[in-house]
Formats: structure tokens, C-alpha cells, sequence
């Protein structure tokens, strides 16, 4: 990840990193001052790109996205690469945003039999693809859990559209990393057998589908299950994957070469 994506970097460490800007995922989990000012950058970012206040509603969602997209990748990264699902509980994690920067502690981390690492004492072996599958789903719907839950009242949505965006950061992230790998079209027919759209508690599949064009290549795109706000801030400039967004414009936009 870091040869194709330098802005993250990931470091495992026994001790999560704390201080000079670091917040552990538990830290904002509990709510309060450190969410806040976790927050605070958002609010600030915000502000100074669109020359106005963001809704604290939007505020909280931008914040989610920019915390939820990167953990996200720490499961579903090593299980798309080496087959190995860590376990990553809210205790285990801390971010870095100026920096760009992840701490994570792996004491265990689901293989399959046949795996180098089986041998491993944090090893926990599992019988198939499927069962991999599932230790993903778990894996990430445990790390989120507590942090959908502090962010809930910030949000002011319930706890589908919250899920909602889960199943948003784990498609979305490892089709962009997919793609940056030159893995694209595995990236997302992985996803789609991650989230076939039966696997609570996300609420919806994966959802990619094509696009016909009149003339060149067939496109790919999904429908968001959430909304990220961002019309919020210029109602004109909806993201390509929005429900939003009719298809014809989505076709106009992919194919753009600007």
C-alpha cells in the first residue's frame, strides 16, 4: 500500500501510538473532547475550502469518512493480498490524519490451512474462502461498531444509514486501492463476494454494475448506499456513484478526459 498510496502509512506496533496528534479509535469511540477535536480539523477544512461553515451534521460525516475509509483498509487490504484477515478491536488502532498515518496492534489473524503464516501463534486457521469472508465482515463490524455509535448523535442519522456507510468505505476503498494496484476488476469482484448484499449489518451489497456508453468501453459503477453530504456544500457537484447522479451524466463525467 504504501508503494501505490504514500499519502497512508501503517505502522503495526504492540502499543498503539498516542500523543502529538495520534487518536486511538477507542479515544473516539468514547465521544467527547477527543472526538471533538477530532472534529475541529474537519470543521476547519471545511470552512476554508467552501468560505463557509459546514453543518455539524456534515462536519461529523466528513470526519467518519476520513477515519472509516483507511481503518477499513487494514482488514480488507491483507485479506485482498495475502488471504489473512487481522482482528483489529477498538483498542488496537490510533490515527494519525495530519500525517496521514495508522498504528495497529495484530494479535490475531485469521488464514486458511495451506497458508505460510498457519504456524503463526496469532494464527487462527479457517476452513475456507467463505469463512475468510466472514472474518472480514466481523473483523470491521466490530472495529465499528463502538465509533458508529459515538458518532451517531453527531450525525443525527440512525443506525442503517450509519451501516450504510460502512458498506460504502469497504467497497469503495479496496476498489480504489484495486485499482491502484493494477487489480482493479479483482478488487471488485472480491467486494462483490464480500457483500453480495445478504450480510448484516451492512445493508446492501457491494452493488456494481455496468454502463453502456454509445461508444467505447463499458463503465463501472455502484450506487452509494449513503450520502456524504457533499451537495450540502455545492448542491451542483454530486459524486459519480451518488443515486443522485443520473446515469447519462455518470457516462459524460467517466468518459471525460479532463
Amino acid at each position: 500500500m504504501a508503494a501505490v498510496f504514500p499519502t497512508l502509512r501503517v505502522h503495526e506496533s504492540d502499543t498503539p501510538h498516542t500523543g502529538d496528534g495520534w487518536v486511538t479509535a477507542a479515544e473516539l469511540a468514547r465521544g467527547g473532547a477527543a472526538l471533538e477535536e477530532f472534529l475541529a480539523w474537519d470543521r476547519a477544512q471545511l470552512l476554508r475550502d467552501h468560505d463557509r461553515p459546514a453543518r455539524p451534521d456534515v462536519v461529523a460525516s466528513f470526519g467518519l469518512h476520513r477515519y472509516a475509509w483507511p481503518a477499513c483498509l487494514l482488514v480488507t487490504l491483507p485479506w485482498f493480498l495475502y488471504r489473512r484477515v487481522p482482528s483489529i478491536p477498538v483498542d488496537a488502532v490510533s490515527y494519525q490524519r495530519r500525517l496521514g498515518q495508522l498504528s495497529v496492534r495484530v494479535d490475531e489473524f485469521a488464514c486458511l490451512p495451506g497458508d505460510p503464516a498457519a504456524g503463526d501463534p496469532r494464527a487462527r486457521i479457517v476452513p475456507d474462502e467463505e469463512a475468510l469472508r466472514v472474518a472480514v465482515r466481523t473483523a470491521i463490524a466490530t472495529h465499528l461498531e463502538p465509533v458508529l455509535h459515538a458518532f451517531r448523535p453527531l450525525i443525527r442519522r440512525g443506525a442503517r444509514a450509519l451501516w450504510g456507510m460502512a458498506t460504502d468505505e469497504i467497497t469503495e476503498g479496496l476498489w480504489y486501492m484495486g485499482h491502484l494496484l493494477g487489480a482493479e476488476e479483482r478488487a471488485r469482484a472480491e467486494v462483490g463476494r464480500l457483500l453480495p448484499g445478504s450480510t448484516p449489518p451492512y445493508v446492501q451489497g457491494a452493488g456494481f454494475r455496468t454502463l453502456t456508453p454509445r461508444t467505447g468501453e463499458p463503465l463501472t459503477t455502484r450506487d452509494r448506499a449513503s450520502c456524504c453530504l457533499y451537495y450540502t456544500l455545492r448542491p451542483e457537484d454530486t459524486c459519480v456513484t451518488c443515486p443522485r447522479t443520473s446515469d447519462a451524466e455518470r457516462i459524460e463525467r467517466l468518459t471525460d478526459p479532463g
